[in-house]
């Protein structure tokens, strides 16, 4: 490169970073994650509360660290950052709830699991259940960027990726979890249970549908086994309907349904 193409480059790259708004780094926003986690859910700690006053003043911490977050997030407005942060820990009790009954669905669903405690401190599906539910919550706030950086977090440390934005009902269960991917306008309903390599996802890839629902309904009580595909936002699966593995869907099923395919020689039994 020529020393006049490389000062070309340089200006190009000094013009783009004058340009985007300022953002947190990937890793300050994940260790406030964890920071999140650490506090609401002891298995993932070595810290124990001897007090109040001690739960207290972590919770205040979490406070002042969630504002900074905002505050260095130039894309949220300056004069909401206080009403974001309180709304945000408003809702933090309902996301605790929401995320303990996760386990108990995990425990109850998996005969391998041993207790409540070891869910939340091993589990994939409860560590991508958690960090999605606060990023939902962040979501339905409005708050820009830092949603997605929370759920790419636990894309990265799961395998599992959960668009901050689709809809999750009650008591989830992601038995094993690794390769779910469920897109933003994805709809599930209370107890399902969802095995490893599950797709929610769009029929197709349009920027033009970006306001549209592009993903599927899932009603309530599914079970859908590992490596189904579901595409499309008109598809629904009926309450009670059990999907099996490796199937394709891209039409709504009634409830109480069977899907499932078994490959016998070269025939495909429905």
């Amino acid at each position: 490169m020529s020393a006049s193409s490389e000062d070309t480059f340089l200006r190009k790259i000094y013009q783009s970073h004058q340009q985007p708004k300022y953002l947190p780094g990937t890793a300050e926003v994940s260790r406030f994650a964890m920071q999140m986690l650490h506090f609401l859910y002891p298995e993932l700690s070595e810290k124990r509360h001897n007090s109040m006053l001690s739960v207290a003043t972590d919770y205040n911490m979490l406070k002042l660290n969630f504002e900074a977050l905002l505050l260095k997030n130039q894309a949220c407005q300056a004069d909401r950052i206080d009403s974001l942060c309180q709304s945000f820990f408003s809702g933090l009790d309902a996301v605790y709830e929401q995320t303990i009954d996760d386990s108990h669905a995990l425990l109850s669903g998996d005969p391998a699991a041993v207790d409540s405690r070891e869910v939340i401190r091993t589990y994939p599906g409860f560590f991508a259940i958690a960090i999605y539910r606060l990023a939902h919550l962040m979501h339905q706030l409005q708050i820009p960027y830092l949603p997605r950086i929370f759920t790419e977090f636990a894309h990265s440390e799961t395998g599992i990726d959960i668009h901050p934005g689709a809809t999750i009902g009650e008591r989830f269960c992601m038995d094993h979890g690794t390769g779910i991917v469920i897109g933003e306008t994805a709809h599930i309903g209370n107890d399902v249970k969802m095995y490893q390599g599950v797709t929610l996802g769009a029929l197709s890839v349009s920027k033009g549908m970006a306001q549209q629902k592009r993903h599927p309904t899932i009603g309530n009580h599914v079970v859908i086994y590992a490596g189904a595909t579901i595409l499309g936002g008109e598809t629904v699966i009926g309450d009670h309907s059990i999907i099996g593995g490796n199937v394709w869907i891209t039409k709504s099923v009634p409830p109480h349904s069977k899907i499932y395919y078994f490959a016998k020689g070269n025939q495909v039994l429905k």
